[in-house]
């Protein structure tokens, strides 16, 4: 049954219970449009929107357990009678070397970086392709565009796996008049690099030292210095939500611009070095 409430927008966000998500949930409800929103648990979303509002849908869903992300999709559109914008917000870092991260580390990540997003995509694009309208907001980062960063390979390569899968759907979505647009945060000051948050890899190998720096570093120094601002991202995708153009690579931050120039600059370098070895592999006209 549907509520009686008429948003003007339905949004569908993931991890809604802190950092980005909460901070565009509370913004999105405050504007008057609807939100379901999702957590491991309905007790952190109590805790984070208190007492109950009638365009608020709290959803407990284990993103990971496509049925769970199929249920909660579903109860949304009995709820509000449609989704207009998708959030893929939910994720988790892991810290650790390639060479020292087991299997089951790496493929837990993907699971909640890249599988999980997917899952909802595969239950809400059709309810979107229906209506011929809507937009996909897939939350990545400044790592999965400017990817060096030792230590951190399985995060980089889950993010860079989200922001390709963006740049796919925004070309297949086109012509259904749905956009799509990956979302690419610096260092935002949430809970991310807290020790309750971020994973370490259990093994770790001493002669990887820049490794060991850059988690040292993350943990001891960044946590809770972070020069982002949670509020004014979400107000950022917010902008991008209300314009008819809306771009596919959002950059949020100094950092983020800076590090986004500095990779530009740095494939370009790159490309013109080897332009003449490059051409050189074709066939022969």
């Amino acid at each position: 049954m549907q509520q009686q409430a008429n948003p003007s927008k339905v949004w569908f966000i993931t991890g809604a219970a802190r950092g980005i998500g909460l901070s565009l949930a509370r913004q999105v409800l405050a504007q008057g449009d609807a939100v379901a929103a999702t957590s491991r648990t309905l007790a952190s979303l109590q805790q984070a929107f208190g007492d109950k509002h009638e365009l608020l849908l709290p959803l407990e869903v284990d993103l990971v357990d496509e049925a769970s992300v199929q249920a909660a999709i579903d109860k949304t559109v009995a709820t509000f009678g449609r989704i207009d914008c998708v959030v893929n917000n939910a994720g988790y870092g892991q810290q650790g070397t390639i060479e020292a991260l087991s299997d089951a580390e790496l493929r837990r990540n993907f699971d909640v970086n890249v599988f999980a997003p997917l899952h909802v995509l595969r239950h809400a694009l059709p309810h979107l392709r229906a209506q011929r309208r809507g937009h996909v907001f897939n939350v990545a980062s400044i790592v999965g565009f400017q990817g060096g960063y030792a230590g951190w390979g399985s995060y980089v390569a889950s993010k860079f796996a989200l922001a390709g899968l963006t740049e796919t759907l925004a070309a297949e979505l086109a012509e259904l008049n749905i956009k799509a647009t990956v979302v690419y945060p610096g260092p935002v000051r949430t809970g991310f690099l807290s020790k309750d948050t971020l994973v370490v890899a259990k093994r770790s190998i001493a002669d990887y030292t820049e490794a060991q720096a850059s988690l040292d570093l993350h943990l001891n120094g960044l946590d809770g210095k972070q020069a982002g601002d949670p509020e004014k991202v979400a107000t950022l995708i917010l902008q991008a939500a209300a314009v008819a153009e809306p771009p596919v690579h959002l950059f949020a931050g100094k950092i983020a611009n800076t590090l986004a120039e500095q990779k530009m600059q740095a494939v370009r370098k790159d490309l013109d070095a080897w332009r003449g070895a490059s051409d050189a592999t074709d066939f022969a006209e």
